[in-house]
């Protein structure tokens, strides 16, 4: 099984030269969908084990910490969107034709290892799904979330596009549903959740976790994927359809994305106000049982469907960008079975040594994070370089705000190293 993704000639995309002949124009709606596919990386199990530790542990300190990501999300996922609708090719593509073979095959071990982070966190949440649904062992809900998240990348390959982004976009509808639930029960205090908007941290343990939830939130194989979605739903687009379809993307971006933030958030709040205090929230199934308890079976079985939804979607949307990311950089058309085994293996092995669940996936989110600068980087270079781009650079104000975002990840990152390295708390 191949994804499908589309070949494009470099020399019939971004440049000015390229024919300007107006196409009929579609509605915005129908333009629509790759942003909401990218999206379901910012819903996936990690944001779930990453918001509800910040939740637990601190209540609503870390608030700031999901809206400032959620704002750098929405830029950055624009930029990628409009890499590849300009240029007609995907971020890791552009870089694969740029670097030399040696550079490519180091790039790639980055970003490979980006790839196994990310399916950890969603193979591990939806096992966790399956376990407190119906009471699977973790390895084996491990493997049945694989096996189900490449039936739903068949459906890419063999249906198209549209198809494809119409289950992922159900997927997330559910995930919202399940997450968003519990607040309407829960006794979420709205003045100190206000408060939590004023940056502050405390401690090693407090930046640990704002590194996960920032690394659950900017994910890096988000970024090379939204310019693949982009290239594999409108192809090489012509010149005169660009401006439409930009527009259509900043709305896609914002709509997908202030639901996937509405659900970051809304995790976080509903820890903040039934987890804290409580016994045995350091783990998924233990909020679970916490959260059905406070808050009644209903509202523990949505959160447990949002949860297998999570793992489900964010799994085979995970499995899409590695395979992006492969073509790009390695070359290859890598059969989608190959690329899921090299990324599952890892998280299945940390099922079955019996490694806590809920702790791996903290930590998967905190190599995300550091991954984070290896895909913002070439990514304001690309979009901010008239060669590649045309008339649709960044501005300077744009590329000054995304240095600034890039910055301060990269800053988090290092002060969250120093304190590990140091072993204060």
């Amino acid at each position: 099984m191949y994804l499908n993704f589309m070949s494009v000639d470099p020399s019939k995309t971004g440049s000015p030269e390229v024919s300007a002949t107006r196409p009929k124009k579609v509605s915005t709606f129908f333009l629509l969908g790759p942003a909401f596919v990218a999206a379901i990386a910012y819903v996936d199990p990690g944001n779930v084990a990453a918001n509800l530790s910040a939740g637990a542990q601190y209540g609503y300190l870390l608030v700031w910490v999901l809206v400032a990501a959620n704002l750098i999300a929405v830029l950055v996922q624009y930029l990628s969107s409009k890499l590849g609708l300009v240029s007609g090719q995907s971020l890791p593509g552009l870089l694969g034709n740029k670097l030399s073979r040696r550079s490519r095959l180091a790039y790639w071990g980055q970003a490979e290892i980006v790839a196994i982070a990310t399916d950890i966190a969603e193979v591990i949440g939806g096992a966790i799904a399956l376990k407190i649904l119906f009471d699977l062992p973790l390895l084996l809900g491990g493997v049945i979330v694989g096996v189900v998240s490449l039936f739903l990348l068949s459906i890419q390959s063999t249906r198209g596009q549209r198809p494809f982004e119409t289950v992922i976009i159900t997927l997330l509808a559910i995930i919202a549903i399940g997450f968003l639930a519990g607040l309407f029960v829960g006794d979420v205090n709205w003045g100190q959740a206000a408060g939590g908007i004023v940056p502050r941290l405390e401690g090693t343990n407090s930046v640990v976790l704002a590194a996960s939830m920032l690394g659950a939130t900017v994910m890096p194989h988000a970024i090379y994927l939204h310019s693949a979605l982009s290239v594999d739903r409108h192809g090489a687009a012509p010149r005169a359809s660009i401006p439409q379809l930009l527009r259509a993307s900043r709305w896609d971006v914002v709509l997908s994305l202030v639901i996937a933030g509405s659900v970051n958030i809304a995790m976080l709040l509903l820890a903040a106000a039934s987890l804290r205090g409580q016994e045995g929230t350091d783990t998924i199934e233990g909020a679970h049982a916490v959260v059905s308890a406070n808050l009644g079976e209903v509202v523990g079985l949505f959160f447990g469907i949002g949860l297998l939804a999570s793992g489900l979607a964010s799994s085979a949307v995970g499995s899409y960008a590695g395979a992006s990311i492969m073509q790009g950089l390695l070359r290859v058309n890598v059969p989608i079975v190959w690329q899921r085994a090299v990324t599952m293996i890892p998280a299945l092995v940390i099922l079955g040594i019996g490694a806590d669940p809920t702790w791996s996936l903290v930590l998967s989110q905190v190599v995300l994070s550091l991954g984070i600068p290896f895909a913002m980087i070439p990514l304001v270079r690309l979009t901010t370089n008239r060669t590649v781009m045309g008339q649709y650079a960044n501005s300077r104000i744009i590329t000054l705000v995304a240095i600034f975002a890039s910055g301060l990840i990269i800053a988090l990152n290092v002060v969250l190293i120093v304190l590990l390295a140091l072993g204060i708390d």
